[in-house]
């Protein structure tokens, strides 16, 4: 295998900069936990220069700590139900056919870039497995020779591009789930259920566009000919053949290795989810976060077939878990921080950085002001959920402020929390595991995509902004 300077003077122009990029990040970003702690000490600091006590800070600090324990699950249940039906062997057969439908190696790329961004709207942890298992299905094939750096980047554009504006986005599941809102953030910005954010015609038509845009890019972007490094001349190892399940040694295990259990509790999920249809509107069942967990891990026991499988994948994707569930908890920290922790006159940090929005001025120069103000602090902050919790309290109360449709402003955090995912490599970890490669194989890839999409997307913010109107925030009723 060539050496990270061997592999950056390989390359050309854009590409040529993104490895370079690639490898400075590898070398200087700590891990992603590090940066919450440091947010968590920069809050604090600025909440002290505000004029607030050492009392307030800490209070805020351990008082709101938990304020995301529910969320703070419920995310990482997005991880592992995604991970476990990925994994599933109804779904291996299904990418194992897949695979064959490319015919041209630039074709294949395109492919499992459309692909790994569908997936993605329903659940991005899925397409970050679904996608690189993909990509090693395709790589495997004899009769087509694809560079496996591209086919791994096209992998990831599900996360890359749309995740945020598909049914398992964090802001936009937040914001739809009364009970998983910090109540400081819920008198800001009421219940935004999914017909207000991912489901309105101007976000489903800007993932569309960035769809559409994203095929195009990695089709022409794929190498070709002499340029095209496989997964053989990276000395990936491509054998998925899963792990089989040792032999039912004692009575006891009967049930463990039984169809009837996952057979009834898919039953039983069908018929609440039928249920749930009847009585309540479409769009209040959709938006329940707890509702499409519930409904992908029951379908994921179901693919599995017996508990003893389903079991053995859940232990393979916890891992993939654990930086969601030590961070969350700092981003609540954080948030409590910046809206409780009351400095001189008695306004809070997050109340400064609204009155600092709010003075941009409403419109198109907003939407992408918020929107660039995300894509830095992303590149900074990798956390989808945890940092719309730090961010939504000032940014929602300067979109009241200033007349900008609430459920919009979400949107244009989501489609520019996509963004940074294209630079920063850690989102990519999970995926690099699935596929044997280095950040610096993709980013020369990625990179290429944010350099297009950035543009794209704020003219598309600004554009599709100025078709809302205003709506008040929505509080929940009181049962």
């Amino acid at each position: 295998m060539t050496s990270a300077t061997e592999d950056v003077r390989s390359e050309k122009g854009l590409a040529r900069v993104a490895q370079s990029l690639a490898g400075w990040t590898e070398k200087w970003f700590p891990d992603a936990y590090v940066f919450a702690l440091v947010g968590v000490f920069v809050v604090a600091v600025a909440a002290l220069a505000n004029g607030s006590s050492p009392q307030e800070v800490v209070d805020a600090f351990g008082d709101g700590f938990w304020d995301l324990t529910a969320f703070t699950l419920q995310m990482a249940m997005v991880v592992l139900t995604g991970y476990v039906v990925a994994t599933s062997p109804p779904v291996a057969r299904l990418i194992d056919r897949l695979a064959m439908v490319p015919r041209t190696a630039r074709s294949a790329v395109s492919f499992v870039a459309f692909l790994a961004m569908s997936v993605s709207f329903l659940n991005w942890g899925l397409s970050l497995v679904f996608g690189g298992l993909l990509a090693r299905a395709i790589a495997r094939r004899s009769d087509l020779r694809v560079d496996y750096r591209a086919l791994g980047a096209a992998a990831f554009m599900g996360l890359g591009a749309v995740w945020a504006l598909g049914m398992s986005s964090s802001a936009a599941q937040l914001q739809a789930t009364a009970a998983s809102l910090p109540p400081a953030l819920l008198r800001i910005t009421g219940v935004l259920d999914f017909g207000t954010t991912i489901f309105t015609w101007q976000s489903l038509l800007m993932c569309a566009i960035i769809i559409a845009l994203t095929v195009v890019i990695a089709h022409f972007s794929a190498p070709r000919g002499a340029a095209v490094t496989t997964a053989q001349d990276l000395e990936v190892d491509l054998d998925d053949r899963p792990k089989q399940v040792p032999p039912r040694s004692r009575p006891g295990e009967w049930l463990e290795y039984s169809r009837i259990l996952p057979a009834l509790a898919g039953l039983m999920t069908l018929g609440w989810l039928v249920s749930q249809l009847l009585t309540k509107p479409l769009l209040t069942v959709v938006s329940s976060l707890n509702a499409y967990l519930l409904v992908f891990l029951m379908l994921g026991l179901v693919l599995h077939g017996t508990p003893r499988k389903f079991l053995q994948a859940v232990a393979l994707a916890v891992p993939a878990t654990a930086g969601i569930l030590v961070q969350f908890p700092l981003y609540a920290a954080m948030a409590a921080i910046l809206t409780k922790a009351e400095g001189r006159n008695g306004l809070t940090i997050s109340e400064h950085l609204a009155e600092f929005f709010t003075n941009i001025g409403s419109g198109g120069v907003f939407t992408v002001v918020i929107a660039l103000y995300t894509v830095v602090l992303g590149l900074f902050v990798p956390s989808g959920g945890g940092k719309w919790l730090v961010e939504a309290p000032y940014v929602m109360q300067s979109a009241t402020d200033v007349g900008m449709n609430l459920g919009w402003t979400v949107q244009v955090y989501n489609v520019a929390e996509a963004l940074p995912n294209l630079i920063n490599p850690f989102f990519m970890l999970p995926l690099l595991a699935v596929l044997g490669l280095r950040a610096r194989d993709l980013v020369g890839f990625t990179f290429l995509q944010f350099m297009f999409h950035l543009p794209v997307v704020l003219l598309l913010v600004w554009l599709l902004g100025t078709t809302f109107d205003f709506v008040p925030p929505v509080q929940p009723s009181t049962p």
